[in-house]
């Protein structure tokens, strides 16, 4: 029964980061580039969760060191800037539906990896319902998947960085707190992302940072959905486990569709409501019996 507040975490958490697709398509109407979007929501979180880390700069070994270097490389940049790159090479619904795999590449991940992971009969059956429930309400009943190379491979990087985070986190939550590894991940996601600002200087103007919309979203994908979302997430992860963390990830689409029909007045449908249904019955099937140390 303990554990049903750290699942409930994870929901909150993932609701959160349905609605930050609306925020970050603002941004990007008003001129931000997905780099400079996440540079500055990581810079501000960063800033946040000094006020309440430790005084601990490093980690007990520099092995350590490099896993928290993956963890903001991989949950960070590549993350991020490939999810939000590929929306300007591919439809949005290729984006949303591929980035929804991470579960299913994270227990993949895990049964080949992680010796003590088993596929489940009830895993299996409910990641595959979930995945149904993802492509019905991402594609609204239109079934038609069309390709594009570039954005569709860089969308799946993302579901593949997001897994090896799930995978990785686990692996240093036992020896850290939640909050050491937040601050961590916000660090190293910063210096991993500078780099790629050679290959594509800084173009968005410094006064429209001023722009209400500019700041106010800004300041929302920073404070609650970097700061506060990073930090209950590695919560969630240490508490029952990167498996079940990761199957609330197909709940995603749900509230990104939701914040669409309320800040983008993009009407809810039958087919939404059944693909919705179904995700929540897949998550349900596959968090039946998933090992809490996995």
């Amino acid at each position: 029964m303990k554990s049903i507040g750290y699942h409930l975490l994870a929901i909150l958490t993932i609701a959160i980061w349905g609605v930050t697709f609306v925020n970050t398509k603002v941004l990007l109407m008003h001129g931000l580039q997905p780099m400079e979007i996440f540079l500055l929501r990581f810079i501000v979180a960063y800033l946040c969760i000094w006020l309440i880390s430790p005084k601990k700069i490093l980690s007990q070994s520099w092995v350590d060191e490099v896993l928290f270097f993956i963890l903001g490389l991989v949950g960070g940049t590549i993350y991020f800037v490939a999810e939000n790159t590929a929306l300007g090479h591919t439809y949005v619904n290729n984006v949303a539906f591929i980035v929804c795999t991470a579960p299913l590449i994270t227990m993949l991940l895990a049964i080949l990896f992680v010796k003590s992971v088993r596929a489940s009969a009830s895993l299996i059956v409910g990641s595959v319902v979930a995945l149904v429930g993802v492509g019905i309400v991402v594609y609204n009943g239109h079934f038609v998947l069309k390709l594009n190379p570039i954005g569709d491979i860089l969308a799946l990087t993302a579901a593949f960085s997001w897994a090896i985070y799930s995978l990785v986190i686990k692996k240093v939550s036992a020896r850290y707190s939640a909050v050491f590894i937040t601050r961590k991940v916000f660090f190293y996601g910063i210096i991993t992302v500078l780099p790629l600002f050679l290959l594509e200087p800084w173009h968005f103007p410094m006064e429209k940072l001023l722009q209400p919309t500019v700041w106010g979203n800004l300041l929302f994908l920073s404070v609650v959905a970097s700061f506060l979302c990073f930090l209950w997430w590695s919560v969630a992860v240490k508490k029952i486990g990167a498996m079940a963390t990761s199957n609330y990830v197909y709940l995603n689409p749900i509230t990104t569709i939701m914040a669409s029909a309320l800040f983008l007045q993009e009407p809810m449908t039958l087919m939404a409501y059944m693909g919705s249904a179904l995700i929540l019955l897949g998550v349900f099937i596959a968090n039946r019996k998933v090992r809490e140390d996995v």
